[in-house]
């Protein structure tokens, strides 16, 4: 029997490119509902003919905003389970507009706490990011505090039984407004592929790989955890040279034809993310796949034990990781630039 067999399930941010392939693998679990929010309507309607008939019985389409209390207390009546994808998350976009990036990503956060604590909702999950370890920029800066306000919120909810959890991804392969669609784009029209810094390393990882992590944190969580992925890293660089001499061909062009332009960095990245700081490592542990940082805080007050096996690691800085080569670049790639033109021909604003 599926963890999700029988559930309501809530994913705000349900038309983004990691909540709506949460919805999409949630219906082959049987849950009872799944309701998706989304403040955009025109991505709620392309989703619901994405999705067909078939889904109509099990998907409600529900159009709101997180920043709106009342709306998410009523969306999260009768819900088990949240997934909470919904944020903004462009870099720098959210430096320009630092008091929009708070009202989403922090006060949204918050009315999304309290709501599902009103409600009895069981579980809720956080879909964070690597940028919030050590973060250089508001974007990231939100995105820490929304984790510290989840494990938080395990001492305000009382003696009500609900848990909260995040999880932080890296940068996620073929996701809308990520860099993989725009070298896409550049190169289907002839160049030139702009990049920020060939020599910037980041972490990445599928969707589909997101959202398998993100599955068995809400079925593992004992509350205040903080999961994440072990991720590849790579440079920019090199992903760039592969993504030329696979997609040239296909829209007739010559690889050699294809310019690169270097555009600097944009306000507030980093040269080299971490998935982790040297103080969080010290209460991480480590499996095959994935760290488990244990939160301080309810350690401190006897909440959970300390016996766990602790992770060797630091910290999750891309120093310690050695970048793929191109030729395992290249493996990566095959699978999520097959899904990415598929979801292209269904919905061409999603690349």
């Amino acid at each position: 029997m599926s963890f999700f067999q029988g559930k309501t399930i809530l994913v705000t941010g349900g038309t983004g490119s990691i909540g709506s392939e949460v919805v999409r693998q949630l219906l082959a679990l049987h849950p009872k509902a799944i309701r998706v929010l989304s403040r955009d309507e025109h991505k709620q309607y392309l989703f619901q003919q994405e999705l067909g008939t078939e889904a109509q019985p099990i998907v409600r389409y529900l159009l709101g905003d997180i920043r709106d209390y009342a709306r998410l207390l009523r969306a999260m009546e009768g819900v088990d389970y949240v997934f909470h994808c919904a944020a903004y998350k462009h870099v720098p976009f959210c430096e320009y507009n630092s008091f929009e990036a708070v009202k989403t990503n922090v006060i949204g956060t918050q009315n999304m706490i309290d709501a599902a604590i009103a409600q009895g909702v069981s579980r809720v999950l956080l879909i964070s990011t690597d940028k919030a370890a050590s973060p250089s920029n508001v974007m990231g800066a939100t995105k820490l505090l929304a984790e510290k306000m989840m494990t938080s919120a395990m001492n305000f909810s009382g003696d009500r039984p609900i848990r909260f959890a995040s999880v932080r991804f890296g940068n996620v392969l073929a996701s809308r407004g990520s860099v993989l669609p725009l070298f896409c784009r550049q190169i289907e029209h002839g160049g030139p592929v702009t990049v920020t810094n060939p020599e910037m390393i980041r972490f990445f990882m599928s969707i589909p790989q997101a959202v398998s992590l993100l599955f068995r944190a809400m079925e593992r969580m004992e509350g205040g955890e903080l999961f994440i992925l072990k991720m590849p890293v790579l440079r920019l660089g090199d992903m760039i040279d592969v993504l030329i001499e696979e997609l040239a061909p296909r829209f007739g062009l010559t690889p050699s034809s294809i310019k690169r332009q270097v555009i600097g960095a944009r306000p507030g990245e980093k040269t080299e993310e971490i998935l982790m700081t040297t103080e969080e490592s010290q209460y991480a542990i480590e499996e095959s796949d994935m760290f488990v940082v244990r939160p301080p805080i309810l350690l401190a007050d006897g909440k959970w034990s300390d016996t766990a096996k602790k992770s060797p690691m630091q910290s999750g800085d891309t120093a310690h990781a050695k970048p793929m080569t191109k030729e395992q670049i290249r493996t990566l790639l095959s699978t999520v630039l097959t899904e990415y033109f598929q979801r292209r021909r269904h919905d061409p604003e999603s690349a």
